[in-house]
């Protein structure tokens, strides 16, 4: 048996608003919104992430994803004011981008 990429499914206020903000400011494709269910889809190569819009309070969700070069996913995500570059003691070098409703992207390859 063999499994493929999982699909996070992160909470937010607004599915279009969430959207928007992962086109214009991190360079994402929205896939697809089914309003009635108040969830929609955004991905970005082979990474997908699903956006479950929610009410009342939640916990922002943390995702780590994968990039073949990292220094050019930061300047593209610019936008979205990234945190600096770093070469972790871990073994990875990463920058972190923020969500407007607080879901931590970390963005990262291995050192």
């Amino acid at each position: 048996m063999e499994l493929d990429a999982a699909v996070p499914a992160l909470p937010v206020r607004s599915v279009v608003a969430a959207q928007a903000f992962y086109v214009e400011a991190l360079g994402f494709t929205a896939n697809w919104h089914h309003a009635e269910g108040r969830i929609g889809a955004v991905s970005h190569g082979r990474c997908a992430l699903f956006l479950r819009e929610v009410d009342g309070p939640f916990t922002p969700g943390v995702v780590w994803i994968f990039a073949e070069d990292v220094d050019a996913a930061h300047a593209a995500m610019v936008a979205a004011k990234p945190t600096a570059l770093q070469n972790m003691p871990y073994g990875l070098r990463q920058f972190t981008v923020t969500d407007p409703d607080g879901n931590q992207l970390h963005i990262h390859h291995d050192l």
